[in-house]
């Protein structure tokens, strides 16, 4: 990741503008990018959360806010699913092969209309590998600046 202090908070910025709720992160250093997300999570108080396996469901801005019955990744995408509020749910899938009903689940979320913004990140996945999510699934690079330098002119447009 960048040393630059804003790459989170830009990071955080992409993800929430995707084109759709389920995101797969590209990234070379998943630890120090969830670090990135804590600090934003705490600076600006926006509901970020990260599951984890071991640790289940658990809140970015206060790392002892566990959500109940959340330890596995079904029940996270089910408490996900039903939530009806603003949130950033990180996950680290598991490697190998997601199982059918989580597969379906996160068919589910990615095709759910709610009223309010919720993006659920994949950490550390392919998306060609989670459950067959193919078009589905916007991919970021977390590696790759969001902004050049300087702005350029391109076929009368500009972009940077």
């Amino acid at each position: 990741m960048s040393a630059n202090p804003h790459a989170g908070t830009d990071l955080f910025e992409r993800i929430l503008s995707a084109s759709g709720p389920l995101v797969a992160l590209r990234t070379s250093d998943a630890g120090a990018l969830v670090e990135q997300f804590r600090l934003v999570a705490r600076r600006t108080g926006q509901a970020a959360y990260l599951w984890r396996g071991a640790e289940g469901l658990v809140s970015l801005r206060d790392a002892q806010m566990r959500v109940p019955g959340c330890a596995r990744l079904g029940d996270a995408l089910r408490y996900i699913l039903q939530s009806l509020h603003f949130g950033v749910y990180l996950l680290e899938v598991p490697a190998g092969p997601t199982s059918s009903t989580d597969s379906a689940l996160l068919r589910q979320l990615a095709r759910a209309q709610t009223g309010h913004v919720r993006r659920v990140v994949l950490l550390g996945a392919d998306p060609l590998h989670v459950g067959g999510l193919g078009d589905d699934v916007i991919v970021v690079d977390a590696d790759r600046q969001a902004y050049s330098a300087t702005p350029r002119l391109r076929d009368g447009r500009w972009v940077v």
